[in-house]
């Protein structure tokens, strides 16, 4: 894509107390994520001595824009052209997004502002998963699966054989971009003998919503140890006895 745009900057000699500003003070381009947009700074040096004209990119390092070259000189009463493109970044959403341009010559520098709009649909989506359990706490992963920054809330539901459902209220965990994920845990005590499916269910802004279910066995281990193993003095006794019955 190719923008029809030209910064003309008067980059002359001047002479002591004038000054030379930007032609244009903005750039304005839209395009969508993955796209290259072209377009060039245009400097005009129409005094009788070469000029060097440094530009840059910020914030520095900024890595959306990159110049044909950082740096030109240019001749008395010369034109000179440097081309940039802005590269859209595949994962960007949709919406706004803003640069500087700076152009430095003669002591002097002034900015160029560059307005960037990422065309496209919104897309808010998140899933839950690797859910487990160990040690009192519900581990799991939220992840951002659209294109827009989403504030998840969760909560979490335990439905067991034994007992009504507990239900913990959902609470908001931190932002998360587009594309991210994050681990988190909820803690929670088990009961010594059910069976429970925990539930983890997970909303954010515009009806997004996702859940992910694990389910777990819980026995009282010692208990039933204890209990199979009392039956096993008895029943050595009367092996003995049966035995010496028989002798």
């Amino acid at each position: 894509m190719r923008a029809a745009l030209a910064l003309v900057l008067a980059l002359a000699a001047p002479p002591p107390g004038a000054a030379w500003e930007p032609g244009r003070a903005y750039v304005y381009l839209e395009g969508a994520p993955g796209a290259v947009l072209e377009d060039r700074v245009s400097l005009t040096n129409p005094g009788t001595e070469a000029l060097t004209v440094e530009v840059k990119a910020l914030p520095a390092p900024a890595p959306w824009i990159a110049f044909a070259a950082d740096e030109v000189t240019i001749p008395a009463r010369t034109r000179a052209e440097i081309p940039f493109t802005v590269t859209v970044p595949a994962n960007t959403p949709p919406g706004e997004q803003t640069a500087t341009i700076t152009v430095s010559a003669g002591g002097r520098t002034e900015p160029i502002r560059v307005h960037l709009r990422v065309s496209g649909p919104k897309v808010a989506a998140l899933t839950v998963e690797d859910v487990s359990f160990s040690g009192g706490l519900v581990h799991y992963t939220v992840v951002n699966r659209g294109n827009t920054p989403l504030s998840p809330r969760v909560s979490l539901r335990a439905d067991g054989l034994f007992g009504a459902p507990v239900a913990r209220r959902a609470h908001e965990v931190r932002p998360l971009p587009p594309a991210q994920r994050v681990a988190l845990t909820e803690r929670w005590d088990p009961p010594a003998l059910d069976r429970v499916e925990l539930r983890l269910d997970v909303t954010a802004a515009g009806g997004v919503h996702a859940d992910a279910t694990v389910t777990k066995t819980f026995l009282p281990w010692p208990a039933l140890l204890l209990t199979l193993l009392l039956p096993v003095p008895w029943w050595v006794r009367v092996r003995r006895r049966s035995e010496r019955a028989g002798g």
